[in-house]
């Protein structure tokens, strides 16, 4: 264990002295970078870390060491700031250089003032992230981050939360098991708290609930994608290559944590300044609100190391690429038979005996976009499972089991309401020069459940019509048109679409698969529930390292089976002009690509060739004979 040494409490004093150590050398910037790059990789250190994504606001000390797991929502316009500034004490005119990199407010001693014209000023830039939590990110995944962390944080001796002032996931189960707030806030962290002023962590944490800003009579919105969902948004400011990181980015950034109140009083200072001479400012105060929220309710990391995620999976090395991480895949994949059996036995239970179906929900769910040919998106399988049963319970438990594998998700009910009144395309909202999420602003390798079972007869309005059009874009092309009211802007995306539905869909798919239940339970709710019950953690933790590993794995096709597969569409076309075309060739080659990963194997052999044409007649004579039987097109 590393010991909580001052670049966790305190990473302030390793700044100054490396700061101290170098000036007027410019390299002090990149030696910072290297250091807690060094530190961070030491024995678990990164576990040390607090994450505001477990931890509230208010149990932090501010200017501490956190991490965060988000996602990029916004970007706000670069901003200037004092990279190094001047100090001068009036009665003996001491000069001192000061460093205002990740800080929000510049520092003075008691005699000193700063010098605005001191010819040893840097101006310097910095880039400005509003981040939220992974929208849809499952609660295993939370608990898996939580129970692997070490950090250890507790609230000042003075002040004890009561229970409207805890936070994030912890609200509903803390009446529950009152145990786990013993278990995850005590521990040997008192020392951290110990030069924080109590009162002033009391007044954070208070505010924190409401999300009212002081004064501001509307309460401020978090500007979420999803409905319902918990943790805080936070003001990501970024010193390095910001270019690389963009809107609907996934990160994990450690960076020093500013909560200083001080900021929520400069920020109403100016509010009300600039209402009494607008000239003065050129922010609306609505912009002003929003791109300077108090920092108790959006706090603002500056960012020293970030790094974009590959997936958010725990239970995955998180580069892939290392040598330890591929010692961890080889092992798994030596053992990738049995898991498949087992899961395609699971999901054969879960979908009422229906193995073909189950078949092709693997598939689906390992599969994702791995390249775009001009504006057409290579890898996407969104699946259609007709034949679903008009009942709320089914298609909401097979939603649940698919939460209880994927790291992120969301269920989308397809009612008119629905339809009409929610928000799903994100918007530019120029009067607080910001954009304001949707329900599709969703990170990349999001399950997307639409359930049309849900749909009943009734009129679609304008905005119901756009939402309807924006979801069959995203499934068709994996991309949203985002609304900047005088044109709109694309964002490619990679959204994993399953739409549960009576007959065919209103939305286009990839692929249709009519269920056919062998077993109809006399209790469909207790048969769903019992099917997690008695599925073994350790069996569950299998399951979803299997689905997040495959998707991120190589494949290829050699000349050789190329050729072999061209003659054989060749052949099938002599046989059957009229059924076979082009689309089925697509269809057939990517269902033979997602059956070759999902047993582990990188290249298309003859074999899964034959057994992906045998999926795909199976899968077409069903829906044939439902045909048949219902006279029309299901």
């Amino acid at each position: 264990m590393p010991c909580v040494a001052d670049w966790l409490n305190n990473p302030f004093s390793i700044v100054q002295g490396i700061f101290a150590q170098n000036v007027p050398n410019s390299d002090w910037e990149k030696k910072v970078t290297e250091y807690f790059k060094e530190k961070l990789k030491e024995n678990n250190a990164t576990n040390w870390v607090p994450s505001l994504n477990d931890v509230p606001v208010h149990y932090l000390k501010p200017n501490s060491l956190v991490k965060f797991r988000c996602m990029v929502q916004d970007m706000f316009d670069p901003e200037f700031y004092m990279g190094v500034y001047e100090t001068v004490d009036p009665n003996t005119n001491a000069r001192v250089l000061h460093f205002g990199k990740y800080r929000d407010v510049a520092e003075c001693g008691p005699q000193q003032e700063i010098d605005l014209n001191s010819s040893q000023t840097v101006t310097s830039e910095r880039q400005t992230f509003y981040c939220v939590p992974v929208p849809g990110e499952s609660a295993w995944v939370k608990e898996a981050y939580i129970s692997a962390s070490q950090a250890r944080v507790s609230p000042s001796t003075s002040y004890t939360p009561s229970r409207h002032k805890r936070s994030y996931e912890e609200d509903e189960d803390m009446d529950l098991h009152p145990s786990k707030q013993k278990e995850q806030h005590t521990g040997s962290g008192g020392d951290i708290h110990g030069c924080v002023e109590p009162k002033r962590l009391e007044t954070e944490a208070s505010a924190g609930h409401h999300l009212i800003s002081p004064n501001c009579s509307p309460p401020l919105d978090l500007n979420f994608p999803l409905p319902g969902e918990k943790g805080p948004a936070c003001l990501v400011k970024v010193y390095e290559s910001w270019d690389s990181f963009k809107v609907n980015d996934v990160l994990e950034v450690y960076g020093i944590l500013s909560v200083d109140p001080v900021l929520s009083i400069v920020n109403n200072e100016e509010r009300d300044s600039s209402t009494l001479n607008p000239v003065e400012s050129m922010d609306t105060a609505e912009e002003q609100r929003v791109h300077s929220p108090p920092a108790s309710l959006v706090p603002r990391i500056h960012v020293i190391l970030a790094q974009k995620l590959q997936h958010i999976n725990p239970l995955l090395p998180a580069c892939l690429n290392e040598e330890e991480s591929k010692t961890f895949v080889s092992n798994f994949m030596s053992e990738l038979s049995p898991v498949r059996a087992e899961l395609l036995g699971f999901l054969t239970h879960a979908l009422l005996g229906d193995s073909l179906a189950a078949e092709y929900l693997i598939l689906h769910l390992i599969s994702t976009v791995y390249a775009r040919r001009d504006v057409l998106p290579l890898g996407k399988f969104t699946v259609n499972l007709s034949g679903c049963p008009r009942n709320n319970i089914f298609t909401e438990h097979i939603y649940r089991i698919i939460q209880q594998l994927v790291p992120a998700s969301y269920r989308l009910q397809m009612t008119i309401e629905n339809m009409n009144h929610s928000r799903f395309i994100p918007h530019k909202d120029y009067a607080a020069n910001r954009l304001v999420s949707g329900v599709l602003q969703l990170a990349s390798n999001t399950s997307l459940v639409v359930d049309e079972t849900q749909l009943e007869q009734g009129q679609l309005d304008t905005k119901g019509v756009h939402n309807v059009t924006a979801l069959g874009n995203l499934i068709t092309w994996q991309k949203v048109d985002y609304d900047f009211s005088y044109h709109q802007m694309e964002f490619p995306c990679n959204i994993n679409v399953l739409i549960t539905s009576e007959g065919r869909s209103l939305l286009p798919s990839d692929c249709q698969v009519h269920l056919q239940p062998q077993i109809i339970p006399p209790n469909m709710e207790e048969y769903m529930s019992s099917l997690l019950t008695a599925v073994l953690p350790s069996v569950l933790n299998k399951f979803r390292i299997y689905l997040s590993l495959l998707r991120l794995l190589d494949y290829s096709i050699s000349e050789e089976v190329t050729k072999a597969v061209e003659e054989d569409f060749v052949e099938m076309r002599k046989n059957d002009p009229e059924s076979v075309t082009a689309d089925d060739l697509h269809r057939t080659l990517l269902v033979a690509r997602f059956l070759s990963l999902s047993v582990g194997q990188t290249t298309l052999s003859r074999e899964r060739w034959l057994r992906a044409k045998q999926l795909e007649a199976l899968r077409k004579a069903r829906l044939q004979q439902q045909k048949c039987v219902n006279g029309n097109e299901l």
